[in-house]
């Protein structure tokens, strides 16, 4: 997990932050040698932050589809319509 550790002393005033938690124990050695009310915490980082609001969605309304008749370098003509229309499927069944 990502994050960092933060040290206090007795009185609860940060001292520092430290990136892994061998410094953090070895600054609290080092500042007191009998460990009398030093502590560290550790603090997580967020991770990746996703933005979902809906302002950045694709409109779902309003598809228009667009038929090309004559292949390659044919007539471009846009048709309109309410729902997409799918083919029923002609696949027999599989027996296992």
């Amino acid at each position: 997990m990502n994050g960092y550790y933060s040290v206090f002393d007795p009185d609860g005033k940060k001292i520092a932050d430290c990136g892994i938690e061998r410094d953090a124990v070895n600054l609290m050695h080092s500042r007191n040698k009998y460990w009398d009310g030093h502590y560290f915490t550790f603090n997580p980082l967020p991770g990746d932050i996703i933005d979902v609001s809906n302002g950045k969605q694709l409109p779902t309304r309003d598809i228009i589809t667009v038929n090309m008749d004559g292949g390659v370098g044919g007539s471009w003509k846009v048709v309109q319509s309410s729902e997409p229309k799918l083919k029923e499927n002609q696949q027999e069944p599989l027996d296992l």
